[in-house]
């Protein structure tokens, strides 16, 4: 059936889906167990950014295609959920808690401490791809405020000094 598509009306990953990527199929079919529901945009596009770890345009407007949906639902949907990522991200990621426990005893500070030392903004990755700065606006860690989230591990009470150390150990590697 892709075959018959024209191309200019077909979005690029519809026509890479074609030429193969396993990724595609595994997607396609994650989608088929939902049945294409438009309820389900959300996992399916879980499961995109566990597949290829981020949504690109290009895989935001293949789901787009797929469910039948207007790309503008989907991106919007995207662009909503703090978790749904853009961009690729570094090898390491940091994010720094701006709740207001974690700001109140001094986040503020931290992460313009990260931004001077990485030389990158909260949201940016390093020119190296090593490491991706984010904020949350909360993550539910607030007695242990300040927090910071290392790759995946929640760290507490958070200084100046231990949260550049841990940079150091990845610039590092």
């Amino acid at each position: 059936m892709l075959a018959a598509l024209p191309k200019e009306n077909t979005p690029a990953r519809v026509l890479q889906h074609a030429s193969g990527d396993k990724r595609f199929k595994i997607l396609e079919a994650h989608m088929k167990k939902f049945q294409f529901r438009h309820d389900a945009l959300i996992e399916i596009l879980h499961k995109a950014q566990e597949l290829f770890g981020y949504l690109d345009d290009d895989l935001l407007l293949f789901i787009s295609y797929k469910l039948k949906l207007p790309p503008s639902r989907v991106y919007g949907v995207a662009t909503f959920y703090h978790f749904f990522t853009l961009k690729p991200q570094g090898l390491h990621t940091c994010v720094v808690c701006l709740g207001t426990a974690c700001y109140v005893k001094g986040s503020d500070k931290v992460i313009a401490a990260i931004e001077d030392k990485l030389k990158i903004k909260a949201g940016e990755t390093t020119p190296d791809n090593r490491v991706s700065l984010l904020t949350a606006r909360c993550i539910g860690a607030c007695g242990i405020a300040p927090a910071v989230v290392y790759d995946g591990t929640v760290t507490p009470r958070i200084t100046l000094e231990t949260a550049l150390e841990q940079l150091k150990k990845w610039m590092a590697t």
